[in-house]
């Protein structure tokens, strides 16, 4: 692991790494953010998944969680959102696909199963290293994001409930696997059989049995992405019928931006510690 800055952030440290990435096969990038009380004792730790577009330096300089993790004693992992380098397969005129745009699972399909494997990397290898290196309580993860982020974080946490203990999104993709700026990518990521899909999309995970305690969803009534691409309510149609726990609040005049997310960020850091313990 090696430093590329850190630097004291409300008595804390932030600070931003680069690892050796086996399932990536390039070098990857996470920003972590250690309260002061880290030094005293293990503390919880809450993961933020990014949106299309981001790397983890985009909540980390525009999300404003610092001050609240500090208060709450959380741990704030930031990965980034796709393989980099320039050897690494992109459409680099896609800004829905490629570089920026991993989807938060492993690809089965050339040529991007050879880097883009997201889930391994973040629950497996960077992970391991949070664990190692950082005075994290494994035993207490809570995992948060933002649009693609927000699908990443639904499904993690209902794929691997065993893992998390607590779950939060802002704007996320719900139902990937039927909205028009991620169909492309499950098909290129995973082939053309949708069946294959289902494992990746929230609503579909529901449906087919998969269970976790309660979420938390904040949605902005003024994002330009809410009817075409997000669609909470499929979300919370699935929650209701599977006697899932769902606090959906559409949070009138909020755009996709962060703006929105910062506004909220420190509701969803309190839901996550008051999860965590």
């Amino acid at each position: 692991m090696k430093i590329i800055s850190e630097a004291k952030a409300h008595g804390g440290t932030q600070g931003v790494y680069s690892m050796e990435s086996e399932a990536c096969g390039c070098d990857m990038t996470f920003a972590v953010f250690r309260p002061i009380k880290a030094k005293e004792r293990l503390l919880p730790v809450v993961w933020y998944l990014s949106g299309l577009t981001c790397t983890h330096a985009n909540v980390m300089d525009k999300g404003e969680y610092r001050r609240m993790a500090a208060e709450l004693g959380l741990i704030i992992v930031c990965p980034d959102t796709s393989p980099r380098g320039d050897h690494v397969p992109d459409e680099p005129d896609n800004w829905q696909f490629g570089k920026g745009a991993g989807f938060y699972l492993d690809a089965t399909q050339e040529p991007w199963s050879k880097h883009y494997r997201m889930e391994t990397h973040i629950l497996t290898e960077l992970s391991d290293k949070i664990a190692g290196h950082f005075a994290v309580d494994m035993g207490r993860q809570g995992i948060m994001g933002h649009s693609m982020g927000g699908h990443g974080a639904l499904t993690f946490a209902l794929r691997h409930p065993d893992r998390f203990r607590s779950c939060s999104a802002f704007a996320p993709i719900v139902e990937p696997s039927t909205a028009d700026w991620s169909r492309p990518a499950l098909e290129k990521y995973l082939g053309a059989d949708e069946a294959l899909w289902r494992s990746h999309d929230a609503v579909r995970l529901i449906e087919d049995g998969a269970r976790f305690g309660e979420f938390l969803i904040d949605q902005g009534t003024a994002d330009g992405f809410l009817d075409n691409g997000l669609r909470p309510w499929l979300f919370e149609e699935a929650c209701k019928s599977a006697g899932i726990d769902l606090t959906l609040r559409m949070q009138e005049g909020y755009d996709h931006s962060y703006n929105f997310i910062s506004t909220f960020m420190d509701d969803h850091l309190r839901w996550h510690a008051d999860r965590l313990g």
